[in-house]
């Protein structure tokens, strides 16, 4: 037993690489989830993880500042539910002065502008102390989604980082495999830096998505279904 579980380190250790994210593993037991390959925050939101219970409470107290507001920047919002019954709004800055082709991405799948989008879908993968995956609004899965490029666009930089809660980042399958899967963070995620790419925050709702966290399991599955009931550009 104790050699299996050094193999499966070593294979955390290959695929990850960083002691911050073995950490993790180890204390989160994030490691009985390796096995998933869909799009899967893990410990990088294959679409990533964190075990860090130290991070700001506070969205706005960001070492970078890329939480203050540009009256240029949209902001996007959507409507929660939990098993049919409404938790709250949540409001969200998007990063288009930083990221343009990423956040105008969201912001139409945002407003279904291009036919299809975020609304009736799923946060599909909820992990307490890390964060909120959503965005497959073909499978509802984490298998799924398209962006409005296509199927999948590139990593467009990664000049904004995982510096708290509140963080809005691309989920991905690897570089440059990005499509309309994405992720909140709720916890301080600073290992997904250059891996993944933030284009936003949240700037009102913070306590609805700490509420959807409540819903969340260590493998990721809901204990209620947490639907996008509406969305739109504010």
């Amino acid at each position: 037993m104790r050699e299996e579980a050094g193999g499966r380190m070593r294979k955390v250790e290959a695929m990850f690489g960083t002691g911050v994210a073995l950490k993790f593993v180890r204390c989160a037991g994030v490691s009985r989830c390796l096995g998933l390959r869909s799009f899967a925050v893990v410990s990088s939101p294959c679409y990533g993880s964190s075990g860090s219970t130290q991070a700001n409470t506070r969205v706005n107290e960001t070492s970078t500042g890329q939480s203050k507001m540009s009256k240029g920047n949209p902001k996007c919002y959507f409507d929660i539910t939990a098993d049919g019954q409404p938790v709250g709004r949540i409001i969200m800055e998007i990063r288009a002065d930083v990221v343009p082709k990423t956040a105008e991405n969201f912001r139409a799948l945002c407003t279904g502008e291009k036919g299809f989008g975020y609304k009736g879908s799923t946060f599909h993968r909820v992990i307490p102390n890390f964060m909120c995956q959503g965005g497959d609004f073909t499978n509802h899965n984490g298998t799924g989604g398209k962006s409005i490029y296509g199927t999948k666009f590139e990593d467009e930089n990664f000049t904004l980082k995982h510096t708290g809660p509140g963080i809005l980042s691309m989920a991905n399958a690897g570089p440059n495999t990005n499509g309309s899967q994405f992720f909140l963070t709720t916890v301080k995620t600073a290992w997904l830096d250059n891996k993944h790419v933030v284009f936003g925050s949240v700037v009102e709702g913070m306590d609805v998505v700490k509420k959807v966290e409540t819903y969340g399991s260590q493998s990721g599955k809901t204990s209620k279904k947490i639907v996008v009931a509406d969305c739109g550009q504010l």
